[in-house]
């Protein structure tokens, strides 16, 4: 048995892709590349594949992480030249490489995430950077929002660790965000612009760092 770790991007071409549809990818990728895929035990026997993190909607990605479990070795090198003949385009194999077997659970290593958003703004350059800093040194902010099973209520300044202004040109404003994303609440891009006073949704959400215990 070996288990692999896969760093991989998701452009433009793919982002509307769901988690599911996604998934479904990977499996058919993995088994047209001949790989001797590990499977989970049952009556419905599946590659066991594990993400990091699902990518919303919408949202492109330079740092998914994922691992595939394999019934036997196989070199890194030669994984990524097999595997890269049958991904389609919007999906680019970065790196791959060797992870024990014992290790915690991808998913449970996750603790934040990074992303370069960009929002449509007439604001200035001091007013955004007064409305960061005004949000980073609130102690609370009561949020809310609603799903099918009703309205959930929550502390939005805990799932922000950091923010930071990268850029402003043409009307178009450029944030560096660090938000919680782990088993007691994973921050979303969209809802913290929205704290942050602007009116408009992200014209573009790009994650750019993955940062695990």
């Amino acid at each position: 048995m070996q288990r692999l770790r896969l760093k991989f991007s998701r452009g433009e071409e793919l982002k509307f892709l769901s988690h599911l549809d996604l998934m479904r990818l990977w499996e058919r990728a993995l088994r047209r590349a001949g790989l001797p895929l590990a499977y989970s035990e049952g009556f419905t026997p599946h590659p066991q594949i594990a993400l990091a993190a699902p990518l919303a909607v919408g949202v492109t990605s330079q740092t998914e992480l994922m691992d595939v479990f394999l019934s036997r070795w196989v070199p890194p090198h030669f994984f990524i030249a097999q595997v890269k003949e049958q991904l389609p385009r919007g999906i680019d194999l970065l790196e791959v490489w060797a992870v024990g077997l014992n290790v915690p659970s991808l998913q449970s290593q996750v603790r934040f995430v990074e992303y370069k958003v960009e929002v449509e703004t007439e604001k200035g350059w001091q007013e955004i950077k007064s409305a960061l800093q005004s949000l980073l040194s609130a102690r609370e902010i009561p949020w809310h929002h609603f799903r099918d099973t009703g309205a959930r209520y929550y502390d939005l300044r805990v799932l922000v660790d950091d923010l930071w202004l990268i850029d402003c040109y043409d009307s178009l404003c450029v944030l560096g965000m660090r938000l919680r994303c782990d088993a007691k609440g994973t921050g979303r891009p969209e809802q913290v612009t929205k704290a942050l006073g602007f009116s408009q949704r992200p014209k573009s959400i790009h994650r750019t760092e993955m940062i695990l215990s």
